[in-house]
């Protein structure tokens, strides 16, 4: 693993950065625990998942135009 120094850091943007990073986390992680509790979610990934198995799906590119 390469080490990056970061000199130009202060504690208190160290202690920001860190503070961000962990409450996106956490956020992330109650999200998610709150849709995989959610019948309706969890209904409409085992629907997509049987459209993908039958093939009804379309490319980014068809959506998008790209």
């Amino acid at each position: 693993m390469e080490k990056v120094r970061l000199k130009e850091l202060t504690v208190s943007e160290f202690k920001a950065l860190v503070s961000t990073t962990v409450k996106e986390s956490v956020e992330d992680i109650i999200e998610d625990f709150i849709a995989l509790n959610s019948r309706n979610y969890l209904r409409s990934i085992k629907e997509a998942r049987k459209d993908y198995r039958e093939g009804k799906v379309k490319e980014f590119g068809e959506l998008f135009d790209v």
